[in-house]
């Protein structure tokens, strides 16, 4: 079309017989012109908002990035983290203006039923990404290398990191522990060109070796394991590390000691954010099978799951006594003409039966129709 406008500008200008001068003019704007379609096609499949594009004023509705985290953290701003595991809430998360979406090998237990994160896989870990990455279009998204998908050698670390990435659509990815071999791994993943958040404190995935749940840093030794390994994470090129069940005073000297963000989730109010698992702070979990589910460190800010136990035993309610569908929601309509022919048809093929209880259904939702009008 710039192409098209720029033609006809030339033949407008030569037909009114202008100056050189002016024809000259033409002349340049065409070749700008020509040049932009030139542009625009080259860069075509350039993502927006690169290095390319130069400077662009903050949308809300981009991607967080890695650079606003560092600027939130910089001004002191806290750094807001919540799972989902799958697209719904995906959306909630998005749709509260969340900072990170973390999709959690917790999965495991709060989603598939197990007792520990230990059971589930990455290609299960792959799903959960996916859906969740058609949900959330705005935080930043990090993926849990679940346990068995990283130990082995820092080769298949990064190559089930760069299945988080392509394969699940994440921005980043998540490992636990500060062992050495996992430092490496973490340093790793950072030179394949994937950002890593580091996690210490508790680990599920090593409950193995810390012999169940238990908080770590209450002691002296364990306190200053906690606080190294942050660093140790942090020197491997970590962006953020998590810490998890560690008393307030560790988790604030970790803080302190670090100049990338720390996520709590049992660890106080003194970190650089916060993190909680999207099932345990709506407090979904509320059958007494789950109370082990949900960790003595989560604030409850719904009883969701109430209100669902509620809604079910309503329907379940309704359904038994015949009150549910009424006419409000059965809102598929036969015409009179239509559904006495369709009687006829029901009577020739011997089906008296049938066509009685057709004819019986039609008068039931006419007269409830009748009285819930009244």
């Amino acid at each position: 079309m710039i192409l098209d406008d720029a033609h006809r500008c030339v033949d407008r200008e030569s037909s009114k017989g202008v100056s050189f001068g002016r024809i000259g003019a033409t002349s340049a704007r065409i070749s700008r012109s020509l040049r932009t379609v030139t542009a625009s096609r080259l860069m075509s499949n350039v993502p927006e908002n690169t290095v390319y594009g130069g400077p662009k004023p903050q949308n809300p509705n981009q991607r967080v990035t890695l650079t606003q985290l560092r600027q939130k953290h910089k001004k002191g701003e806290a750094i807001t983290v919540v799972t989902a595991y799958d697209y719904p809430s995906a959306v909630h998360v998005d749709t509260a203006g969340i900072d990170v979406c973390l999709v959690g090998d917790s999965a495991s237990m709060v989603v598939h039923g197990h007792d520990t994160t230990l059971p589930i896989s990455l290609d299960e870990m792959l799903v959960h990404c996916r859906a969740v990455a058609r949900g959330a279009k705005r935080p930043l998204l990090v993926g849990d290398l679940p346990f068995g998908a990283y130990e082995s050698s820092t080769i298949q670390a990064v190559d089930s990191a760069v299945r988080v990435l392509k394969e699940g659509g994440m921005d980043a990815i998540k490992l636990e522990g500060g062992s050495p071999s996992r430092i490496t791994a973490a340093r790793s993943i950072v030179e394949a060109g994937i950002a890593v958040m580091g996690h210490v404190g508790l680990t599920p995935q090593a409950i193995s070796v810390l012999g169940g749940f238990r908080p770590q840093g209450r002691n002296i030794a364990s306190a200053v394991k906690v606080v190294e390994t942050a660093m140790a994470l942090q020197e491997a090129g970590c962006f953020s590390v998590v810490l998890e069940c560690v008393p307030p005073p560790v988790a604030a000297a970790a803080t302190s000691a670090l100049h990338i963000p720390t996520i709590g989730i049992g660890a106080g109010p003194f970190c650089s954010g916060q993190v909680l698992v999207y099932h345990d702070l709506l407090g979904m979990m509320q059958h007494p099978h789950h109370a082990k589910v949900t960790p003595k460190f989560c604030k409850q800010y719904a009883q969701v799951g109430e209100v669902i136990n509620k809604a079910l035993l309503e329907y379940k309610e309704e359904v038994s006594k015949h009150s549910f569908p009424g006419p409000f929601h059965s809102p598929y309509k036969i015409s009179s003409n239509d559904l006495n022919g369709f009687l006829s048809e029901l009577q020739k093929l011997g089906l008296d039966e049938a066509a009685s209880a057709a004819a019986a259904s039609a008068e039931k939702m006419e007269s409830s129709a009748s009285l819930s009008s009244q």
